[in-house]
């Protein structure tokens, strides 16, 4: 198969392991009651996590596998009392690419499984990277 440069593939890094068994289980965002759960990394990957510590912040992104990708207008948080809005400016799963961004703090590190918190994704949810959040410092 010829690629093209509009040709792009993701490839989980891990998964995420979750009491979140289903999206009406799923709180909209972390901070709305989500549990911990553990980001367990593919061993292939070990090496890319030097350097994270408990008590690190850290943007997981995950690609939303039960998400509708055909989906271009929500009433933003299901309510139809709210105008349609462009997905581009929600923070609804449904949307053509459907990558979940979610702040969390590692709480604790076993080997290449992070266990993190809070966060709103349910079991199984492929993760594609993550970042450590960046703290800027203040002059003096």
């Amino acid at each position: 198969m010829l690629r093209t440069p509009e040709d792009y593939s993701l490839n989980p890094i891990g998964h995420i392991r979750s009491a979140l068994q289903s999206l009406d289980e799923a709180p909209r965002q972390g901070s709305e009651g989500a549990p911990d759960a553990w980001l367990e990394v593919n061993s292939a990957y070990a090496r890319a996590l030097f350097g994270i510590a408990a008590g690190d912040d850290a943007i997981v992104i995950t690609w939303l596998h039960r998400a509708d990708r055909g989906v271009l207008e929500v009433h933003p948080r299901d309510d139809p009392d709210i105008p349609l809005a462009g997905v581009f400016a929600t923070r609804s799963p449904h949307r053509p690419n459907p990558l979940g961004l979610h702040r969390v703090t590692v709480l604790e590190i076993s080997g290449t499984r992070l266990r993190i918190g809070p966060i709103e994704a349910i079991d199984g949810t492929p993760v594609v990277d993550v970042k450590p959040v960046l703290r800027y410092r203040e002059e003096a």
